[in-house]
């Protein structure tokens, strides 16, 4: 069975390579903003599938690599805090400050530990109560409603000791910034399923009204990927840009209503710094005061008092992310910065555009 599986697949991909090339009129970039996509377009080679002229970029939608580096040196800094716990993403393990990253404060002696979701954070809480147990919330909107269930959570046990270091961000804000600075030219975006899932596709309504530019909400597969490509060339080959749901087996309309909730309830909008990107008004989101006690920037506001900004870096990861530039056209690309010794995040998130190229297209 699964080879039939597999051979339908294999049939679904060469049909609809055949279709893309019938709609190809001309030279078109896409990007595809989540870095999911990313790794899955360079994974399954489906940049040889496309027409000649049209081309994928990568854009903003890995949330380890637009954590921005003063956001990272301050939850690093909290290793300094005596009887403090650092809990993150395996993904943010290896990124490096500028100093030393996670790896190296746990090597160095800090308690850092990884884990799958931030309930297992506040258990961690429960189970320590003589340490500070402090979770870096990273993430887009996928990941914001775990954050906030941990609060919430947290706050029923009645626990002292759990804090979240928030730089949770929302993905239409970049978008928005980004197509407005005018600084890469795109004819069509390819939009995160597992993001919309939570905001709903009527989010991206305002890309084709207001930049006139198609877009399409896809899955990860590569029958997904290339479905969204070949709607992006179908609306530009019309002349009617809208925003195309091709990801109906998990993505509705409108947003998910209990997620919706939950993040109004815990959450509030604020202006955050990307990398790359530098500081976007109301892309990213900040604790309640319901729920202040649990915001470890204001337990632990200290932290602030020795952080400098940080140098200027050789790293190139910020214009990776604006899709100015592509990980093979970085200098440093598998010369100065590999997997083995990253000089920034996009080389060692699991999400990166360079360590996509890295791992299947050198």
């Amino acid at each position: 069975m699964k080879f039939i599986d597999e051979f339908r697949d294999q049939a679904l991909v060469q049909d609809l390579a055949r279709r893309l090339a019938a709609l190809a009129a001309g030279p078109a970039t896409i990007m595809e903003v989540c870095g999911t996509h990313t790794m899955a377009v360079a994974r399954f080679g489906l940049k040889s599938l496309l027409p000649p002229g049209v081309q994928l970029i990568s854009g903003p939608g890995c949330p380890v690599c637009v954590t921005d580096q003063i956001d990272l040196d301050a939850f690093l800094a909290l290793g300094q805090e005596p009887d403090t716990v650092l809990v993150s993403f395996g993904d943010m393990l290896r990124v490096p400050g500028t100093r030393t990253s996670l790896e190296g404060l746990r090597a160095q002696g800090a308690d850092v530990r990884v884990v799958y979701s931030p309930l297992d954070a506040v258990e961690l809480a429960r189970q320590t109560p003589a340490k500070q147990v402090v979770f870096f919330g990273v993430g887009f909107e996928t990941t914001m409603p775990a954050t906030a269930l941990a609060i919430k959570t947290a706050a029923g046990y009645g626990l002292e000791n759990f804090s979240v270091w928030c730089v949770h961000k929302t993905m239409p804000a970049a978008l928005q910034a980004l197509l407005a600075s005018g600084e890469v030219r795109v004819s069509g975006l390819l939009c995160p399923g597992h993001v919309t899932t939570i905001i709903g596709a009527e989010a991206y309504d305002f890309i084709p009204a207001q930049f006139g530019l198609p877009c399409a909400v896809t899955g990860f597969e590569p029958v997904d990927v290339l479905l969204g490509v070949e709607s992006i060339l179908r609306q530009i080959k019309v002349g009617k840009p809208t925003v195309d749901n091709v990801y109906t087996r998990a993505v509705q309309v409108p947003a998910n209503p209990r997620a919706r909730d939950l993040l109004a309830e815990v959450f509030v909008p604020d202006d955050a710094p990307w990398r790359g990107l530098g500081v976007i008004p109301g892309s990213g989101v900040r604790i309640r005061e319901t729920y202040a006690r649990f915001d470890a920037r204001a337990r632990f506001p200290r932290v602030w008092e020795h952080l400098t900004p940080p140098p200027p870096s050789a790293c190139r990861c910020g214009e990776v992310l604006r899709g100015v530039l592509r990980p093979l056209g970085c200098p440093l690309f598998a010369q100065a910065c590999t997997p083995a010794q990253p000089l920034g995040p996009c080389m060692v998130s699991s999400e990166g555009a360079c360590a996509a190229a890295y791992r299947y297209e050198r």
